[in-house]
């Protein structure tokens, strides 16, 4: 027998689009039907979303679908929709958080997340507090040209499946003290387009940095921006290393050691970015020390994670500015300008196992962390470290 269609009369498109909106609002997202792109692609993420730069990344005639959710508040200006609660106890947190989502058949897709910060210490212990930034096997590399911000991508070979997909970090240090924005968007392109061609990096980045332009004024966050960026550098693949003598950038003037057989290094140039890595690896690259340093909501949100993950030992890095966790790790802290969150410096040896650990050099670990805190909270113009004992 065969099916037919039922007829969607003008009653019954008006009780399905009521249902599809009374579940939209019970989600907190705002789903945009066809039809109504351009006011979809206008009301994006709290309408900061720069709809010439997205067109021009997607496709200028590409049909976009469009989902978009806003909540929160930042500062003393409540988001469009969502609740108006900026504080948490006695302590001003910022609990904006806007997602929006522009995907294009074929083409590929735009995902932008918004975080105002320092976030609600209710929120601390329940999973990351910010878009997170893939730095498994690649070091994710500052933007440069005056930006606080860091281009990522978690593919470690160029012609992967993923080799189209990038994620990139805009830290907007607010004016009023203490206050910042961080802004970051994930862009997969497919096709043609990889992050082996310099002259198509740039459109990985393009959406980002316009957001932070625009979500800047929105928001009367005042930061000092950066300038237009036309070359973007490719994230530091887990073969690229270099003899450590030679540093130059993250792991300037951290000391080799014989006895851990410390020899080559992988890294990063510093220029301003709000998270910093340095691999401490043997002569052929093995990797045996990692070095990082968290500025701003990266630091909030380390910190964050590490109470949840040490709060048996009641000694974490949101309780001391210096310490040992576990048997595994030593971090350190440094008081930052203006109201800041403090920097937080880690360096973890790859070859620990929860408590397990074989010949450890702690004297070096100390040494090496010391030297990577201290050139990186001068560059980042921070407090001299406070520093883990013996």
């Amino acid at each position: 027998m065969a099916l037919t269609r039922p007829t969607l009369t003008r009653r019954r498109v008006r009780a399905l689009a009521a249902v599809v909106v009374a579940l939209a609002a019970l989600t907190g997202a705002i789903v945009w039907f066809a039809g109504s792109e351009d006011r979809a692609l206008d009301g994006a993420c709290d309408g900061v979303l720069p709809v010439g730069e997205v067109r021009a990344v997607l496709g200028e005639d590409a049909a976009l679908d469009v989902t978009n959710r806003t909540e929160g508040a930042f500062g003393d200006k409540a988001a469009k929709s969502g609740d108006k609660t900026a504080k948490s106890g006695g302590k001003r947190a910022n609990s904006l958080t806007v997602r929006c989502r522009i995907a294009a058949e074929g083409t590929g897709h735009i995902a932008v997340t918004i975080a105002g910060s320092p976030r609600p210490r209710a929120e601390y212990g329940y999973g990351e507090l910010y878009a997170a930034v893939p730095a498994s096997h690649t070091l994710p590399v500052p933007l440069g040209n005056g930006w606080s911000g860091l281009f990522a991508t978690d593919t470690a070979r160029l012609g992967d499946a993923e080799d189209g997909t990038a994620t990139t970090a805009v830290f907007l240090d607010c004016a009023r003290r203490g206050d910042s924005l961080l802004i970051t968007v994930e862009t997969a392109l497919r096709g043609a387009t990889t992050l082996d061609d310099p002259a198509t990096r740039p459109d990985f980045v393009r959406t980002a940095t316009a957001t932070a332009e625009a979500a800047n004024d929105h928001w009367g966050c005042g930061a000092r921006l950066g300038t237009p960026l036309r070359s973007v550098g490719l994230p530091v693949n887990e073969d690229e290393y270099e003899p450590l003598l030679g540093a130059k950038g993250t792991c300037a003037a951290v000391p080799t050691a014989s006895r851990s057989a410390v020899s080559t290094a992988r890294e990063t140039a510093r220029d301003r970015a709000p998270r910093e890595s340095c691999v401490l690896g043997t002569r052929e690259g093995s990797p045996l020390y990692r070095l990082e340093a968290y500025y701003g909501p990266y630091a909030e949100d380390a910190r964050s994670q590490y109470t949840r993950d040490y709060d048996y030992e009641n000694v974490t890095p949101a309780e001391k500015p210096a310490g040992r966790l576990g048997q595994s790790a030593y971090w350190a802290g440094a008081t930052c300008p203006r109201g800041a969150e403090s920097a937080l410096y880690l360096i973890r040896a790859a070859d620990a196992d929860g408590e397990t650990r074989r010949r450890p050099d702690l004297a070096y670990e100390r040494a090496a962390l010391a030297a990577f805190a201290t050139a990186s909270a001068q560059h980042h113009g921070c407090a001299a470290p406070s520093l883990p004992k013996g």
